[in-house]
């Protein structure tokens, strides 16, 4: 099947309705973990406020298109095993961005009021709740990677953890968010900026593609591995080129969330560095990338890696 010819729509429905299923099953949704110590409703509420009804979903759906690129020659127990570890990768990448964006819209960072056209977290349930129900949210992404009696193989759970950890600690979203906050008002090199989002953006949005690919049976070759990696960095850094793009041509309403709000708080972006015309250029060249890492890959089954990348690229909100 060429690009041309895969249905996204088709493909990417089926495959949010079972994400969807599990994120309901698995975010706080019996209310009570332990008869003894039951958690605040207020808090299990914030965390299904920040993770259900809204979102694109990017990081799952990297997930499971880059596991379904590996699926290959697997017997069906496997399969059934690799499968479920995957979905539960695919879910922890969505944990960990949701906490992220809770913590990110405090007024200790962004500052923000909007969030998937809806009130932020914390304007919803108060600072205080916000901010544990984003600690919980992270937490419950590592306690979804290791379940009791997994079918997937320990050695999978545990390099789901770790590439997990890579993508949303100081060497990846964490120290991103923590060198936005302090650019705030300076003038950076391209250089600069690149590393910043690569790390910010870049790093779960890769994260999640690799773990996606880390659900099979028997190591990929590293010219494959690699191709991967490109592939995801050339996405995650095309997403926020867009992402500064939408910023000033789109409307809060379109975008979900505060539109300008960038620029009104002086934060360095693609657009204030380049231009909104190279900028747009600049998206297009990562796309471009993008597909070449894949054709690089020497993996046959990449047409939804290659349909998502172009709609990151060619999106509108």
């Amino acid at each position: 099947m060429s690009a041309s010819s895969f249905d996204l729509q088709a493909w990417s429905t089926q495959a949010l309705a079972v994400v969807e299923k599990a994120l309901s099953d698995w975010v706080a949704a019996g209310g009570v973990v332990d008869a003894e110590h039951p958690a605040p409703a207020a808090l299990r509420e914030g965390m299904r406020y920040a993770v259900l009804d809204g979102g694109k979903r990017l990081r799952p759906l990297l997930v499971l298109a880059a596991r379904e690129a590996v699926a290959t020659g697997e017997d069906a127990a496997v399969t059934a095993g690799l499968d479920d570890a995957a979905l539960r990768a695919a879910c922890a990448a969505e944990l960990i961005h949701a906490y992220s964006q809770v913590h990110d819209d405090m007024p200790c960072m962004d500052n923000d009021i909007l969030r998937r056209g809806k009130p932020t977290v914390h304007v919803q349930f108060g600072e205080a709740q916000a901010l544990l129900a984003g600690d919980a949210l992270q937490a419950l992404a590592f306690e979804i990677l290791t379940p009791e009696a997994a079918a997937a193989p320990a050695s999978v759970q545990a390099t789901l953890c770790r590439l997990l950890a890579q993508a949303a600690g100081y060497q990846g979203m964490a120290g991103g968010q923590a060198i936005d906050l302090a650019s705030i008002g300076m003038a950076l090199t391209e250089e600069e900026l690149r590393c910043m989002h690569r790390l910010k953006t870049g790093a779960l949005l890769q994260g999640s593609v690799v773990m996606g690919a880390a659900c099979t049976a028997r190591p990929l070759a590293p010219a494959t591995l690699n191709a991967l990696h490109t592939y995801g960095a050339a996405l995650g850094l095309a997403f926020q080129v867009v992402d500064d793009i939408l910023d000033v041509t789109a409307d809060s309403a379109t975008l979900g969330k505060t539109a300008g709000k960038d620029a009104a708080q002086d934060k360095p972006t693609y657009v204030s560095l380049l231009g909104l015309d190279r900028s747009l250029a600049y998206a297009q060249e990562l796309l471009a990338q993008a597909l070449d890492a894949l054709d690089a890959s020497e993996l046959h089954n990449t047409q939804a890696l290659r349909a998502l990348a172009d709609m990151v690229v060619n999106r509108s909100s």
